[in-house]
């Protein structure tokens, strides 16, 4: 007789007792993921999104933006640590002491050698399902970004985005923000 095949499928629960060892730990679908430290240039992409944005943001009083180690809570099997996310005003209430628990308005994730598949592909089509009104995925090697739009429920690719050709990084969620793409990754 064979074997019925299972995999256990880890929840929130079981990731809070994940250890604090520097490294980021993640679940999606109850799978274990588990990156290293980003490198210099993944970092000062982070560091210098987080200024234009987060300035921006708190100067017009639009809501919060974090950085990573931040928990956002998608499901009891999915809880990520995205590098950059804000939250509107009006959705402040997601926003709890512990963890974000539900679908910011915007999530970025800045790509490393190591989980490039796994942003552009798996968190893509997780951050769709949970109704993620927007994500940049941002290249620090080919100083590019690709900007999703959630449109009737599905990620729309609206723009490819280049600090070569002198793009500006804007989006109707925060009318006004204009990011010069070359700055990002100075």
């Amino acid at each position: 007789m064979a074997k019925p095949a299972y995999r256990v499928r880890l929840t929130y629960e079981d990731y809070q007792l994940f250890p604090d060892d520097g490294r980021r730990h993640e679940l999606i679908g109850g799978e274990h993921y588990v990156t290293p430290a980003p490198n210099k240039k993944h970092q000062r992409a982070a560091g210098n999104l987080h200024l234009e944005l987060g300035g921006f943001v708190r100067k017009h009083r639009l809501g919060r933006v974090y950085f990573a180690p931040r928990d956002v809570v998608l499901s009891n099997e999915d809880v990520v640590q995205p590098d950059l996310l804000f939250i509107s005003k009006e959705r402040v209430a997601i926003d709890r002491d512990s963890d974000v628990s539900g679908a910011p308005d915007l999530l970025i994730e800045i790509l490393s050698d190591s989980t490039r598949k796994t942003d552009e592909t798996t968190k893509r089509k997780l951050y769709e399902h949970a109704g993620v009104r927007e994500y940049w995925v941002v290249d620090p090697v080919l100083e590019m970004v690709k900007v999703y739009r959630l449109t009737a429920g599905v990620f729309e690719r609206v723009a490819e985005l280049s600090a070569e050709a002198g793009d500006r990084l804007e989006t109707p969620l925060l009318p006004g923000l204009s990011i010069v793409l070359a700055q990002v990754f100075e």
